[in-house]
């Protein structure tokens, strides 16, 4: 099965990791973008920053591995970004291509709830009244 994972600290490239997937076989491409938002838990967010543990890159690639047998999976994108982020920008983006639609989207799921889980990457909010909150910290 083809893989590509990592950590950048270069903007995500959605359209290049769906290029990646292409794959014959596949009937079902499935893509996720996670997305800096404006706010978070009801206070006004401007932008963040992502930090990362210098083993996430090898973490990704860890996580991403693991999903390598799933029935009818045939490619497996996903990267992370680090760095700092304004509103809108790509934080995550997995994309997956497999035989069949149920297929994809469980993969896809499980990879995105997996990474949220174990990549050792941590968030810190830019608020708008100037202050800043760490989240996703262990």
């Amino acid at each position: 099965m083809k893989q590509l994972a990592g950590v950048t600290s270069e903007d995500v490239d959605g359209d290049a990791l769906v290029a990646f997937v292409s794959d014959d076989r596949a009937g079902a491409v499935v893509t996720f973008g996670g997305i800096v938002r404006n706010h978070d838990h009801g206070v006004a967010v401007t932008g963040i920053e992502y930090v990362g543990h210098p083993t996430a890159d090898a973490v990704m690639r860890k996580l991403v591995a693991e999903f390598a047998d799933r029935e009818g999976v045939h490619a497996i994108a996903a990267q992370h970004r680090v760095g700092t982020l304004g509103i809108g920008g790509v934080a995550l983006f997995v994309a997956v291509a497999a035989s069949h639609r149920a297929q994809a989207f469980g993969c896809a799921s499980d990879l995105v709830e997996r990474v949220k889980e174990r990549l050792p990457i941590w968030k810190k909010q830019f608020l708008a009244d100037g202050t800043h909150e760490w989240s996703q910290c262990p």
